[in-house]
């Protein structure tokens, strides 16, 4: 009996090792850029920072940030946001090792690019909506706290990224093993522009109290919830209300 809880042991602290080394690729899987034709491909250089966009070009004040999920290509979405917000010129953002960008995944090099994203393209347009959806609300939400965007939208957002990492693996302590954790709930209290939260109705990754958790941590913003019926979290784009949705105030 005594072999038997040694072995256990060794093989229970043998995966929480595994988990630790590994965990970046359980996170972000990334994507190529597929979509060639409907955008121009920007490589934006910032101080020690390079990264690539998608970009539908636009002179005025206005101007779309999106922010995609963690196996997202952003290239597929200028279609769909291109007809949608007209009048605003669109940025979309490939993650370190997605799109062609240099260098690989973590939360501190993403949140770095967008921050040196939005700096690039604020003193052209001055009204920016921020868009996240899934993995990408916690990079908006840590943009909206620091920067002066126009409005914030959120997809499936989660609290912290701890949340649908422990749903999955329950019976590891995931919560101090996870490195990159997007923990929303320190800087939405912060924010104070107007935001959107889209929930999916039957959402598979993310909890739906972690989204919840997360919407009362606005404490200074006007925030709406709009909760969409029988769709999954990545279902959710194929409903026919999204994109108004997303465009609505």
């Amino acid at each position: 009996m005594a072999t038997l809880c040694a072995v256990s042991i060794v093989l229970y602290l043998g995966i929480c090792a595994a988990l630790f080394i590994f965990q970046r690729s359980l996170i972000y899987y990334p994507q190529p850029r597929s979509n060639r034709s409907s955008s121009t491909l920007l490589s934006v250089h910032m101080g020690d920072t390079t990264f690539n966009v998608s970009a539908r070009e636009k002179p005025g004040p206005k101007a779309l940030i999106y922010f995609g999920g963690n196996a997202e290509d952003v290239s597929l979405d200028m279609p769909d946001l291109s007809a949608t917000f007209p009048d605003r010129a669109i940025y979309l953002m490939h993650y370190p090792g997605y799109g062609g960008s240099p260098g690989t995944p973590t939360e501190k090099g993403i949140i770095a690019d967008a921050l040196a994203l939005f700096d690039h393209i604020h003193s052209q347009h001055q009204n920016v909506l921020v868009i996240g959806r899934s993995l990408g609300t916690g990079v908006a939400v840590q943009l909206a706290s620091s920067r002066p965007i126009e409005r914030l939208v959120l997809v499936t957002p989660y609290d912290s990224l701890t949340d649908p990492a422990a749903q999955n693996y329950p019976y590891f302590p995931v919560r101090w093993l996870l490195k990159d954790k997007f923990d929303s709930w320190r800087y939405a209290p912060t924010i104070t522009v107007p935001t959107k939260i889209i929930a999916a109705g039957q959402d598979e990754v993310i909890p739906r109290a972690s989204t919840e958790r997360l919407r009362t941590r606005f404490t200074k913003a006007a925030v709406s919830y709009v909760f969409v019926p029988g769709v999954g979290h990545n279902t959710i784009s194929d409903d026919p209300t999204y994109l108004s949705l997303l465009k609505a105030q």
